[in-house]
């Protein structure tokens, strides 16, 4: 199931009289027929929203959601090029269309970025480089020899990542055995054992199950020409690294990663085909009825070269359905000269876009039993998790209930995306209640459950915080670990305030944690979204619906803080460089979503009418287009925070359209009187400690 979109991310329909207001919006104050001066300063907001509404309306699916593209970067085109090169199904189509995305990407310098504006990257151009050779460009090219000549003085391949190094070597362009080591008997170790594989975050997990069945197997697909280029010296790709000392971590694991090596030599056969069967055995029972795994690119694509090794053939029922879920990430679109490109997303955002898209309109005014949002919340209610999945295992007594991310994971809902999706459900004046009442009880109590010892959340497992995985060799490839972090736990708690259970233990537990976190400079980390400005734009909102005042010291550091980072031109924005370096936090070029983030912060702080909110208004209003969407090239949400970041196309829309519907509406109620009117009775249980 996938969204038809255009270049924006969606159809867009033009609004007859753009600058009408919401038949929803209440009256303003005074006598009939007088504009007040309130009336007159938030004129223009409100015309905003009358647009941003109609162009959001506009967008939705028939069966009530909402998608938009999700724009990652050029490694997700060319791993798709290298994996159907390896499974021999390759075409001529796909592959020129992919490459002309690939092209098109690529920066003057020769290189490639993960992000837009951001510098080049070595393993990103490495694997672009390769896909281009693949579609038949040639090293004389000029971008191609600029592209070599670039990775050469970077240090060459033996400078990329584990993964890309993993890639070639299925080609013979790099040796298996100058690569680290991950063994299949992964799998036997025990859950309370320290590396077992449930202390890796589950994108981790999914994704190195796999690669120890290809680890094990270590095949090559001969590949049908040469990189000699990209080496620095072609003769001695790899040279030998130093050592660290044997008495640090990075030491102790070169030492442990050498001895696996001797191990893969002499590992007892049976040993290893058991450990083997047993790892894809896991992989197979968490393929999704879509035929994705995790509804996430990277674990489809090693689960298909690892089922395929182990002689599932290319019309097996799993690979088949494998590879037909990886073409629904593909999004086709045509050059000026008509030409197809043909872009890979990561993977696809429909729960979370719909829940924040719900939480946009009804914020925006809208009518809360208007058919947009009734049909939305039974999209949602369908697409409720009711069975067990990985989580279980740290939790294994806890009740199932909660949504993904994607169209079809029903092994992995996340904390995030249930929390929001609460939120927008009581948004919602449903001709059938009782079905929101059932699904916010079984989903608050299976939140309640995942909280983290430490009173935080993470995003799909409670206390995934061993500090090993992240320090293995193989693990370069990002964040690998899932602990609690601030936007996570702000959005649980602001759900459960809305839920009218700020007072209970578990919510003050979080507060602290909150309250904890803060920066020394007054923001919040943002662990899914760039980055400070996400953080603290999450986090004030929460802790002013728990009842925390606005007064507070923490709040006004906040601010503070906020203030201090506005650009000149009155918006907002931070460069994924923050993530590295701190003189970035706060520091970019102006964006809808970061803008409409830091108003958020601001308006529940009490700072509607201050000159910086009333300014960040006026940038929102002066960047939206004609037919009511905003324009954001720029990255503002991550996967991994700098090492893979993403590009929400619906951010731009629905950010913006909540930060000025709460300018001009108001904040949401909280402690249990809903937008759709009426006071709730305990939908989620009171529970002793909770």
């Amino acid at each position: 199931m996938t969204a038809t979109t255009d270049g924006s991310g969606g159809p867009v329909r033009a609004r007859a009289a753009a600058d009408s207001e919401t038949a929803s919006a209440p009256a303003p104050a005074g006598r009939p027929g007088e504009r007040t001066a309130a009336d007159e300063r938030t004129g223009p907001a409100r015309r905003a929203v009358a647009r941003a509404v109609d162009h959001l309306l506009a967008r939705q699916d028939a069966e009530g959601w909402w998608k938009g593209d999700l724009e990652t970067n050029v490694t997700m085109d060319a791993e798709d090029l290298l994996l159907r090169q390896f499974l021999g199904i390759g075409d001529r189509t796909v592959t020129e269309a992919s490459a002309r995305f690939i092209r098109g990407r690529q920066r003057a310098d020769g290189t490639w970025a993960t992000f837009y504006g951001g510098p080049g990257e070595l393993s990103a151009t490495v694997e672009a480089y390769v896909a281009l050779r693949l579609a038949g460009d040639l090293p004389g090219d000029p971008h191609m020899a600029r592209a070599a000549a670039w990775v050469r003085e970077q240090g060459g391949i033996a400078a990329t990542r584990v993964f890309t190094r993993i890639w070639l070597a299925l080609f013979g362009w790099w040796r298996w055995e100058d690569l680290p080591v991950v063994p299949p008997e992964l799998i036997f170790l025990p859950k309370w054992f320290p590396l077992n594989i449930y202390d890796f975050g589950c994108w981790a997990r999914q994704t190195i199950v796999p690669l120890t069945v290809v680890s094990a197997r270590r095949p090559v697909r001969p590949a049908p020409f040469g990189l000699d280029e990209l080496h620095t010296d072609p003769l001695a790709p790899n040279p030998p690294r130093p050592l660290a000392p044997a008495a640090s971590w990075e030491g102790f694991f070169q030492r442990a990663d050498r001895a696996l090596h001797r191990y893969h030599r002499v590992a007892p056969r049976r040993v290893r085909e058991a450990a083997v069967a047993a790892a894809s055995r896991w992989i197979v029972e968490r393929q999704e009825n879509d035929g994705c795994w995790g509804g996430i690119q990277p674990p489809a694509v090693y689960s298909l070269i690892a089922l395929h090794l182990l002689g599932y053939d290319l019309g097996h029922p799993v690979m088949r359905a494998g590879i037909e879920s990886l073409d629904r990430f593909a999004i086709w679109e045509k050059t000026e000269t008509g030409a197809p490109v043909r872009m890979i997303e990561a993977c696809q955002s429909p729960v979370w876009d719909t829940c924040l898209a719900t939480v946009a309109l009804a914020d925006a005014g809208l009518a809360p039993d208007h058919p947009a949002l009734v049909r939305a919340a039974d999209w949602m209610l369908g697409e409720e998790i009711v069975r067990p999945g990985d989580w279980a295992v740290r939790r294994p007594g806890l009740a199932p209930g909660g949504w993904a991310f994607e169209f079809h994971n029903d092994n992995y809902p996340d904390i995030d995306d249930t929390a929001e999706v609460m939120l927008a459900l009581r948004r919602v004046a449903h001709p059938e209640p009782a079905r929101i009442e059932a699904a916010v009880a079984r989903a608050g109590r299976w939140t309640l459950g995942m909280q983290s010892r430490d009173g935080g959340w993470g995003a799909f497992d409670a206390d995934n915080t061993s500090p090993f995985p992240n320090r293995l060799p193989f693990c370069d490839f990002g964040e690998v670990i899932d602990p609690p972090s601030a936007d996570v736990t702000a959005h649980v708690l602001e759900m459960l305030a809305y839920e009218g259970r700020a007072h209970t233990p578990r919510a003050r537990r979080a507060i602290d944690w909150l309250l904890t976190h803060q920066e020394p400079g007054g923001a919040w980390f943002g662990r899914w979204g760039v980055n400070y400005i996400y953080g603290t734009g999450s986090v004030v909102p929460a802790l002013v619906a728990a009842g925390i005042p606005a007064a507070h010291p923490a709040l006004r550091r906040a601010v503070d803080w906020l203030r201090s980072v506005q650009n000149p031109d009155g918006g907002w924005g931070e460069d994924l460089r923050s993530y590295d370096h701190g003189a970035w936090a706060g520091q970019g070029s102006s964006t809808p979503s970061q803008t409409a983030w830091a108003l958020l912060a601001l308006l529940a702080a009490g700072e509607r009418e201050s000159e910086c909110a009333e300014r960040g208004v006026r940038w929102l209003v002066a960047a939206q287009r004609e037919d009511g969407g905003w324009d954001e090239p720029y990255f503002t949400g991550t996967g991994f925070p700098w090492d893979f970041s993403i590009n929400y196309h619906l951010y731009r829309q629905v950010f913006p359209l909540t930060a000025l519907g709460r300018y001009v509406h108001g904040e949401p109620p909280v402690g249990g009187v809903p937008r759709a009117g009426k006071p709730r009775t305990g939908a989620l249980p009171a529970r002793k400690g909770s």
